[in-house]
């Protein structure tokens, strides 16, 4: 029947449901969606009803070829592929609260629009292994959890929780009322990492490939902080970034 659930799932890719119906139910069930990709210039009587259910949900869309939909699947998709996430992403606010209200010191990353799935996975890897309790991530502008993601990160993002926010100022805002101090990790700040203290409930916020931490972010920090380099190349891939900073609040915990 054509209008019944469709699955498939495909290697390195996310789960994905295809078919207007199977995607309204989808949604209608909560599932964790990254992405919505429906056919450019579609307009028939059934997709009235996804565009229905779509008012005023902040999911992630795009409008494609298409050609674009039929590589990634041979089934019968009706110009709708949803890519639904293999995790559950959580909230930051009650993960933080529970932690304090336990005694802990929480330590989260923030990720200001990284975009590329294998610096996600590698970030990920790292902050589990140097004891970040979550990672928080915007809803739109940025790599989301996925297949390639998780293998990068060794299956560290099985383990450690990821928070979407809409707002990743009002978050930080939030993280600050909280009695954490907001770091900036940026090579436009005059303070070398090493001299900043990192101990206690922090949030450190790395930025996009691209063009670093947006200035919001930055006015909104509590210290801004560089990691010293010497050589010609004024910068270091995020993912590498991430594990010397992280690194660096490891190592200053440990020294007490």
């Amino acid at each position: 029947m054509m209008e019944e659930r469709r699955y498939e799932r495909k290697k390195n890719v996310e789960d994905m449901i295809f078919g207007v119906r199977a995607v309204i139910e989808a949604i209608k069930a909560e599932r964790e969606i990254n992405k919505i990709m429906i056919q450019k210039g579609m307009n028939k009587d059934l997709f009235s009803e996804l565009k229905e259910i779509l008012a005023g949900k902040n999911f992630q869309l795009q409008f494609v070829p298409v050609e674009k939909l039929d590589s990634l699947t041979d089934g019968n998709h009706q110009g709708v592929i949803a890519l639904v996430s293999p995790i559950e992403y959580k909230s930051i606010e009650p993960l933080v609260e529970e932690m304090l209200e336990r005694g802990e010191k929480p330590l989260v990353l923030v990720l200001d629009r990284i975009t590329d799935v294998r610096n996600f996975g590698a970030i990920a890897r790292t902050a589990e292994c140097q004891g970040v309790d979550a990672i928080l991530i915007p809803s739109k502008g940025s790599a989301l959890v996925t297949a390639d993601a998780i293998k990068t990160s060794a299956g560290a993002l099985n383990r450690i929780p990821v928070c979407k926010t809409d707002s990743l100022k009002e978050s930080l805002f939030y993280l600050q009322q909280c009695g954490m101090r907001i770091i900036a990790c940026s090579e436009k700040a005059n303070i070398p990492l090493y001299e900043v203290n990192m101990r206690g409930p922090v949030a450190i916020i790395l930025g996009s490939e691209e063009d670093g931490i947006t200035s919001d972010l930055l006015n909104l920090s509590d210290i801004k902080a560089r990691i010293p380099m010497i050589g010609e190349i004024a910068s270091l891939n995020v993912s590498v970034s991430a594990g010397m900073i992280l690194y660096e609040k490891t190592r200053q915990e440990l020294r007490g």
